[in-house]
């Protein structure tokens, strides 16, 4: 067994995906994804389901490694904003050499800033620096480093 993907349903698949390109250095893995049928209803529980998107490799893994999947549903259903405190999946964090150099990345490509930039020893593991912000469609995204 192994884990496969994370997936964002997004408002414009193509301005996200980019974001994720630009600021985490994420690869596409073709190919483009134009999906519907009886099958894709039948297995997401929904009524005529269209969707299409792409899956991202996620860096810093080998041969194979989990994708970031996002796809653009042609009838999206909005949903009030998360925060970190909600109950269910809240966020997704990415391991950086540097969060002050990512953060000011990911600004430029039209992330909002959540928090600020925090740095923390933890005992018997080592010194954390962190920082959440929202991706251009208001998904919480962690940016972390470790010494």
């Amino acid at each position: 067994m192994r884990f496969s993907h994370t997936n964002i349903a997004a408002r414009d698949w193509k301005k996200l995906s980019e974001f994720y390109i630009n600021v985490f250095e994420c690869k596409i893995k073709p190919p483009q994804r134009n999906l519907a049928g009886a099958w894709l209803d039948r297995g997401t529980g929904l009524t005529n389901a269209k969707l299409e998107g792409v899956h991202l490799y996620l860096p810093g893994h080998g041969e194979n490694p989990p994708t970031l999947e996002i796809f653009s549903y042609e009838e999206m259903c909005d949903t009030t904003e998360i925060m970190a405190n909600y109950k269910g999946t809240t966020h997704i964090a990415f391991e950086v050499e540097d969060v002050d150099v990512t953060m000011k990345k990911a600004l430029e490509n039209g992330a909002i800033r959540l928090g600020e930039i925090a740095e923390r020893e933890i005992e018997n593991i080592g010194i954390l620096k962190f920082v959440y912000l929202r991706d251009p469609e208001g998904n919480i995204v962690e940016i972390q480093s470790w010494k």
